[in-house]
Formats: C-alpha cells, sequence, structure tokens
C-alpha cells in the first residue's frame, strides 16, 4: 500500500538502534563498487538505517556501494526502463514482489542461491519458496531473490466503536464469516445512535492497486481454494473445490457491498483510500497489508491505542487459515557489473542481526523473513499491534502468493481478472457463478502463455 512518508521515530533514536557491525563475505579482494537502487522507506528513519548500514558495510569490507533512494513509484519505472534496455544497476528491490518471478522466468536475473544458502536454516518455508522460481530457459527453478521481510495482511479494528455499538471486542465471532459479519451488526447499532457515514467493513472491491489482489488471497484461502495454483505452477480450475471457493470469494464479499456494509466508493478505491477511510473513522475495521495504517498514527497515541490489530479468524469450519504472505528483497539483474560485490552486501544484509535493526527503525511496519530474530528479541513482541501482526505474518501458518509458482499469476493480478469479476457482479449484474466462469476462461488464457516443464 502507499500512503504519505513521514518520520515517526525520533532521528537520534533510530541512530541509536542501528548498531549492526558484522563482517562482510568477501575476502582477498579488491575494492570494488556495487551500484545499488533501494526504494524510500515508510519513515524517514528507514532511509537513515539503509545509509548506515552501507556505512558500516563499506568500512568492514572495503567495498563502495553507490546507492540511489527514490520513492516506490519513480523507482519502479527506473527498473522496468533498466530492465528492458539492459542498461542495469548491480542490486534493487523486487518491488512490486511479484517481479523477481516474473523476471526470473524471463531470464533476466542472476541465480542467488549462494547468498540464501548463508541463511537457509533460518528462513521460513514460505520466504524460501518467494524466493525460488522458474526460469523458461533454463527449464528449472533456482534462487532469484534473497529475502529479508515479510508482509500480511491482519485485521485492523477501531475498538471504541465497537463498544459504542454495544459490544466488546471479547464478542468477536472466531470464525470467518461470522467474523466479518459481526461487523454488520457493529454498523447497524452505531447508524441507530446517529452515525450516519461509517460502514462495517473495509472491502476492497476495486480494480486499482495490489489491495484487491491481496484481499482476494485472503479469502479464496479461507473458503478452502487454496490449489489453485499448486506448487509446481499448475492451474487448477477443475478442481470443484477451488471453483467453489472462488464462488464464494465473489460472492460474499459483493453481498456485503450491496447490502451496504461496505463504502460504495469502494469499488474505485486506491491502495490508500481504505486507509484514508479508516483512519477518518468512517470504517469499523479493514482487512489491510502491515501495521502500516498504525504506524502512520504513532505519534497520535490516543487514536494508536485505540486500534486493535487482529491476525485472521478460523475457517468456518474451525480450522486456522494460513497467511498468504509477501516476501521483499534484494535482486541481482543479468547485466550487472559486479556482480561479486552485489552478492556480498546481500550477504551482509541478510544477517539476522542486520536485518531485524533494520526492520525495527521501520516499527515492524515489515516483519523479519525469519522466525528466530522475533523470538530471540523481545521488541517484536512487547507492543500489541507487532504482536499480533508478528503472530500472524511469521509463527502462524503462512503461504506465499501464486506467481511464485507460476509467474501467469502476477499477469492475473496486473489484469486485476478477479477485481473485474467483483465488478461483474456489481455493476453489470451477473451472478457470482458467471463472474466466476468468465474470469476463469481469462485465467486459462494467460496460464497458457506459461509452460512449465515438470521436473
Amino acid at each position: 500500500m502507499r500512503l504519505t512518508r513521514r518520520s515517526v521515530l525520533e532521528t537520534s533514536a533510530a541512530f541509536a538502534a542501528v548498531s549492526v557491525l558484522s563482517r562482510p563475505f568477501v575476502a582477498n579482494a579488491a575494492a570494488k563498487t556495487a551500484t545499488v537502487w533501494w526504494i524510500q522507506g515508510f519513515a524517514q528513519e528507514e532511509d537513515i538505517a539503509f545509509k548506515k548500514i552501507v556505512d558500516d558495510y563499506e568500512k568492514a569490507s572495503g567495498n563502495k556501494i553507490d546507492y540511489t533512494i527514490a520513492p516506490y513509484a519513480p523507482m519502479r519505472q527506473k527498473t522496468v526502463a533498466a530492465i528492458t534496455s539492459g542498461d542495469v544497476p548491480d542490486l534493487f528491490q523486487n518491488s512490486p514482489t511479484e517481479m523477481n518471478a516474473v523476471w526470473a522466468w524471463d531470464d533476466k536475473l542472476v541465480d542467488l542461491g549462494d547468498v540464501v544458502e548463508t541463511q537457509k536454516a533460518e528462513y521460513t518455508e514460505a520466504a524460501l519458496l518467494s524466493a525460488n522460481c522458474y526460469n523458461s530457459v533454463t527449464k528449472k527453478r533456482s534462487y532469484y531473490l534473497a529475502p529479508y521481510q515479510t508482509a500480511s495482511l491482519p485485521n485492523h479494528i477501531w475498538r471504541p466503536l465497537v463498544e459504542k455499538a454495544g459490544y466488546k471486542m471479547e464478542d468477536i465471532p472466531k470464525t470467518w464469516d461470522a467474523y466479518y459479519g459481526f461487523f454488520k451488526d457493529v454498523q447497524k447499532k452505531l447508524r441507530e445512535q446517529g452515525m450516519r457515514n461509517v460502514y462495517g467493513l473495509g472491502f476492497q472491491l476495486t480494480t486499482q492497486g495490489n489491495d484487491p489482489n491481496n484481499f482476494f488471497g485472503y479469502w479464496l484461502l479461507a473458503y478452502g481454494g487454496g490449489n489453485l495454483v499448486d506448487k509446481s505452477g499448475k492451474l487448477h480450475l477443475d478442481d470443484p473445490k477451488v471453483k467453489e471457493a472462488v464462488v464464494k470469494t465473489i460472492e460474499v464479499p459483493t453481498t456485503f457491498y450491496k447490502e451496504g456494509f461496505v463504502p460504495q466508493s469502494a469499488i474505485n478505491w486506491n491502495d490508500a483510500d481504505d486507509n484514508n477511510a479508516f483512519h477518518a473513522k468512517q470504517i469499523v475495521m479493514d482487512l489491510d497489508g502491515t501495521i502500516s495504517t498504525e504506524v502512520a498514527i504513532i505519534k497520535n497515541k490516543e487514536d494508536y491505542d485505540d486500534i486493535v490489530v487482529q491476525g485472521l479468524p478460523l475457517s468456518n469450519d474451525g480450522k486456522p487459515v494460513p497467511a498468504q504472505v509477501t516476501n521483499g528483497g534484494g535482486m541481482i539483474p543479468r547485466g550487472a557489473k559486479n556482480v561479486e560485490v552485489a552478492k556480498d552486501f546481500l550477504k551482509y544484509l541478510i544477517q539476522p542481526k542486520v536485518t531485524n535493526e533494520y526492520l525495527k527503525i521501520g516499527m515492524g511496519r515489515n516483519v523479519p523473513a525469519f522466525a528466530s530474530i522475533v523470538k530471540n528479541d523481545s521488541w517484536w513482541t512487547e507492543d500489541p499491534h507487532r504482536k499480533a501482526y508478528v503472530e500472524q505474518a511469521l509463527l502462524g501458518p503462512t503461504e506465499p502468493d501464486f506467481f511464485v509458482y507460476n509467474p501467469a499469476w502476477a499477469e492475473v493480478r496486473n489484469q486485476h481478472v478477479f477485481g473485474a469479476a467483483w465488478a461483474d457482479v456489481l455493476k453489470n449484474g451477473m451472478t457470482p457463478q458467471a463472474a466466476t466462469e468468465k474470469a476463469f476462461k481469462w485465467v486459462e488464457q494467460i496460464f497458457a502463455k506459461y509452460p512449465i516443464e515438470s521436473t
């Protein structure tokens, strides 16, 4: 998601936190320079932390990192242009997160198996799966990403609005449909008290940005559709369980919308609009990525403390629902002039101590790709927002998004196939079943362009 970038910590505290001195991996090598492109942090202190890590690395290794820091959108344009032209840096990040799968398919990335190997025992299974992508030229999978952070979608709830409606947080049901259905009753009670502009739910039923794609994936897994794309990259639209899950993922959220429990503007939201609606207390709850929602107002202690972050409810049959996570990290493009130093810097960055201090500067907006970090550092569980987020995104059951198994899913996301299915129901009067059939034909056409040989 994109929010207004702001400082959320005192700079002096940020400098104090980044005490990360670990030895680099390059030995007996003449000093060399690697060009690194890095995305601007959500908080200014994240940029300060990155610069500090670069400085520490340079002092320890004798190598130089020539870095450029730019906001998300310009950096995205810059990296796409570089890959297209072949005039590439030595290192950049996978942003959007599906780009490592897309560019690995096109044989545009350097194999990072030796980098990942240095921390392989520390990584979560989802992080390793996210890094392991299929190359259509070599006809095999390998590690093309060195992950260091993980993100997922927790639930964000205004506790005072729940209480104003006459309920306690403990009253919220534990299973999926009942959990989200509870907020229909909260809205009704608040409307009876004259709050005419409040809605129970902030569902992103739109065809813009990443949020609707992520939202779709969570509901799909909750309804048992996790086999839509298997680990070999094969599509399973003929699986009755998958089809039933997709139909329900189209039907249930759009029914909430048609019944008036989701803002009418939600079908046109971009990635920041649900956050803005939540901060304005126009919606009682939101299922949305990371704890940026909370970090953005951390200096407003009253509001910050009034928000409750919760993990996912159980499925309707009472089983844990895996969180579909994305993993961010570094990639080295083919054509990079100094692969050796770029790899060495990545090996340095993904050391748990270095990664931990870097992500702590961002107040845990993204969590580490290593469970051991949060188990060994109580900071990650001292704040109730971080604690709930870590328990969902890292310590609970997790699955990577489908694009790591087949980059066709990245195109499904970019074309907003299932967002269009919601629109077909809401705007064009289609039944969820008809919208699903239309979406399936579209998905089949996309996947036909990405054949993966069995290995």
